[in-house]
């Protein structure tokens, strides 16, 4: 099989298309005919050696979402068949013509959804459920903050959020992804390269944050946040080092969280599968979810792909296509 392999840790000139043996799903696994595969920023962490492949997955091939066809079922798996049209989490090689994937991070395609659209879903809505809905405990009616509205990550909380009965803030850094946050459904978008989301929100309240910024925007966070308000970290892009009111959080009784999805076990990913399946998926078949997508390039432009994505000029997802459907 073709598949995107990074030589060395450095720029987006290190991936090459190269040949590799078709991997063999062993017991719990299905082997997936790639169609699609979502770009992210873990996939460019990895490319330039931050962010090391757990134990079992492939070192050197990207990609932490993918949606294809079902090839193979290995031993022990009942709930699949060749043949099925899925979308799965994996903790890597994602970038290729075929992919391993347990088979309980599998979900199915979306009715009404292609393969480019439905390889988009599953690192970010895995990454937004449990942060936003589990971790940080969304409420129906509460106010929530998620910082990089534009981003994957952004896009979905924004409609999830909503949908689940949220006001919806966001910041962004221009106007046009303001403006994309809006028509998401965030009633409010700060541009934060003009204006002061602390200030500008403040006479509205926050009771959960998902930030993936981190720095300084630390402290602004905790004197943002309302009595008994959540806190949530994926990210740090620009730090994760800052100056913390402790008395804040003491006083407004704050919960400071956070994680990473790719080191879980499997039973934890798979109990958030069939909880995202059961929640989410219901949402998304209903058209109250719909995919934004940046940009779609071959396999074989992976580089341009993550130049884009470290450009973080793009709104909504960047996708690799496999197969021409």
């Amino acid at each position: 099989m073709r598949a995107i392999i990074i030589v060395q840790p450095g720029g987006p000139s290190v991936m090459h298309v190269m040949e590799r043996d078709t991997p063999t799903p062993g017991a719990e696994e299905v082997l997936i005919k790639v169609h699609a595969a979502g770009v992210n920023r873990p996939d460019v962490a990895q490319r330039k050696g931050n962010y090391a492949a757990p134990p079992g997955a492939p070192v050197d091939i990207p990609g932490l979402e993918v949606a294809g066809e079902i090839v193979e079922a290995g031993p022990g798996v009942s709930q699949w068949k060749a043949g099925d049209k899925v979308c799965a989490l994996l903790a890597g090689g994602g970038y290729a013509e075929y992919a391993v994937a347990p088979a309980g991070q599998c979900l199915p395609v979306p009715a009404g959804w292609d393969f480019i659209q439905a390889c988009t879903l599953p690192e970010t809505v895995f990454t937004v459920w449990h942060n936003v809905f589990q971790r940080g405990r969304l409420k129906e009616g509460e106010h929530f903050l998620v910082h990089g509205g534009s981003s994957g990550i952004g896009i979905t909380a924004i409609q999830l959020a909503r949908a689940f009965g949220a006001r919806v803030f966001a910041t962004a850094g221009t106007d046009a992804k303001c403006a994309a946050c809006m028509e998401l459904g965030a009633h409010i978008c700060v541009n934060y390269r003009t204006e002061d989301f602390e200030v500008h929100l403040k006479p509205e309240g926050v009771d959960v944050i998902l930030d993936m910024i981190g720095g300084d925007y630390i402290h602004k966070n905790v004197h943002l946040l309302n009595v008994e308000g959540r806190l949530v970290f994926i990210n740090v892009m620009r730090g994760a080092k800052d100056t913390l009111d402790a008395l804040a959080v003491m006083q407004k009784r704050l919960t400071i969280t956070g994680s990473t999805l790719r080191n879980r076990d499997l039973a934890f990913k798979a109990a958030l599968t069939q909880e995202i399946r059961e929640r989410v998926w219901p949402v998304i078949e209903a058209g109250k979810f719909k995919p934004v997508i940046s940009q779609v390039f071959p396999l074989a432009e992976a580089p341009a792909a993550h130049t884009l994505m470290e450009s973080s000029e793009h709104i909504g997802k960047i996708v690799l296509q496999v197969v021409k459907d």
